[in-house]
């Protein structure tokens, strides 16, 4: 399962009461490995008032709160139930999720950079399949890409080398 970032409608106003709301729910619920991060997309203003100048936060997008989960039946419904939540964006009654390079322009705008994952692998190195359907097969690192979180690696198959997209964790270095 994939997390993705979703927008949900709240009462204008009750932006960051629902995140906290939401952040009550997730713990209480156990939800921690379906829900990840809550924003509300804030920025700096910068406002002069009788010659001083003072920074303040604005709200991005009023009544709305982005939310970083796996969607599922029962993270809909933590989310769909918390207090103040109107529900999901999106079309009927299926929340579509922002494409990444939204989420990802939104949180630089707020001035929130993505965790960035450090990488132990080199193109050319040797590595073991240890899941998945390639899984006990043997390869070489042709790139590495980081924007999407994989490796791409050549496995031998049929006499021919072929280049498969594998995450991070499904390998492991030949020593």
């Amino acid at each position: 399962m994939n997390k993705r970032w979703y927008v949900i409608h709240t009462y204008s106003g009750y932006e960051n009461k629902v995140k906290a709301n939401l952040e009550k729910r997730i713990e209480s619920m156990n939800m921690e490995d379906k829900i990840f991060r809550i924003l509300v997309p804030m920025e700096d203003e910068i406002e002069i008032k009788d010659g001083k100048k003072k920074v303040t936060k604005r709200k991005v997008f009023p009544g709305y709160v982005l939310v970083e989960m796996i969607m599922t039946d029962d993270s809909w419904y933590v989310v769909r139930n918390t207090p103040g939540v109107t529900g999901f964006v999106g079309s009927g009654s299926k929340p579509i999720p922002l494409n990444d390079d939204e989420a990802r322009q939104i949180i630089r705008q707020m001035g929130i950079e993505e965790p960035r994952t450090r990488v132990d692998f080199n193109a050319g190195e040797q590595v073991r399949v240890v899941s998945g359907p390639f899984e006990n097969f043997s390869g070489v690192i042709e790139e590495i890409l980081l924007d999407k979180g994989k490796l791409r690696v050549l496995i031998s198959m049929f006499g021919r080398e072929t280049p498969v997209e594998l995450e991070y964790n499904q390998v492991e270095k030949i020593s």
